[in-house]
């Protein structure tokens, strides 16, 4: 990769969301903020990798030490949009031990009967972990304001408990990533189309995804709510285009790089004396 290519400037600045950007107006095969081409973004994640797993075992080496900050990665994205794939090649890159991952999938009947967030809390991530949620909190005000699944006073408020939830987490010394994969709704058929070409991916298809399809402008509506209301200066979302998955890698990369150098960590101080251990050893 040449020296002209790499981010231009910050990516947490220039992912930012613009509220004068419909969700469903964003650029899906754009790659805001990346000067370089496809094998300039391979080789660019490869490069970042080592600087992530690095930061990644000094927050985790500083949470066994008592330092109770920590890390949440929350994905949010039509379906296909590639949240699993950032999971694997973005996180699969670090000390599975220092991830917590949680997929969000339909609440049990057990989570129904406790209020929304009782199952988003339990899944929290722990002193020197990095989260991350595949799906989130949020579906409670996308799938079920888009279908209608309880009435509109009650999903109305939740975007209020949303951002009181996040401060006191944020306050508590999590860090929130919040990131919106933007997809366009012809790459999504093909990548449906593609699964139903491949018998060794017709387990990732679910026929339901293609009869949401038929509510696509009632979900991008409902991303501009979330944005407008749940986009807050300890907790702002972030616009990914993901048509091209390895832009979608690389941002996202960026992201968690830039949040865990904001940490200013190092490693943590031996707790006992050195040269007597080193002594020991010797003699043992």
């Amino acid at each position: 990769m040449s020296s002209s290519t790499g981010w231009s400037g910050s990516a947490t600045e220039i992912l930012r969301v613009d509220p004068s950007v419909s969700f469903a107006d964003v650029d899906t095969y754009a790659k805001p903020g990346f000067t370089g081409s496809k094998s300039d973004g391979k080789a660019w994640l490869g490069s970042r990798a080592v600087d992530l797993r690095e930061l990644q075992e000094k927050l985790y080496a500083n949470g066994r030490s008592g330092d109770h900050r920590s890390v949440l990665l929350v994905l949010q994205g039509m379906d296909t949009s590639g949240k699993g794939g950032i999971v694997k090649h973005v996180l699969g890159q670090v000390e599975p031990q220092g991830v917590d991952h949680t997929s969000f999938a339909a609440p049990t009947e057990e989570e129904r009967a406790h209020p929304f967030l009782w199952r988003v809390e339990k899944a929290l991530p722990r002193a020197g972990q990095i989260g991350v949620f595949d799906r989130s909190h949020y579906e409670d005000v996308l799938i079920v304001r888009v279908h209608d699944m309880v009435p509109r006073e009650v999903w109305e408020t939740r975007y209020d408990e949303i951002n009181a939830f996040e401060k006191r987490v944020v306050e508590s010394g999590t860090t929130l990533i919040k990131v919106a994969l933007a997809l366009s709704k012809d790459e999504q058929r093909e990548r449906l189309a593609r699964r139903l070409r491949r018998p060794d991916k017709y387990w990732k298809f679910d026929p339901s995804d293609v009869a949401e399809r038929g509510y696509w402008n009632d979900y991008m509506a409902a991303y501009d709510a979330v944005f407008e209301r749940t986009s807050t200066e300890y907790a702002p979302w972030h616009v990914v285009p993901c048509d091209r998955k390895w832009y979608s890698r690389v941002a996202v990369t960026e992201l968690l790089v830039e949040a865990l150098h904001g940490f200013d960590l190092d490693w943590p101080a031996a707790d006992f004396d050195v040269e007597e251990q080193r002594r020991l050893l010797r003699e043992s």
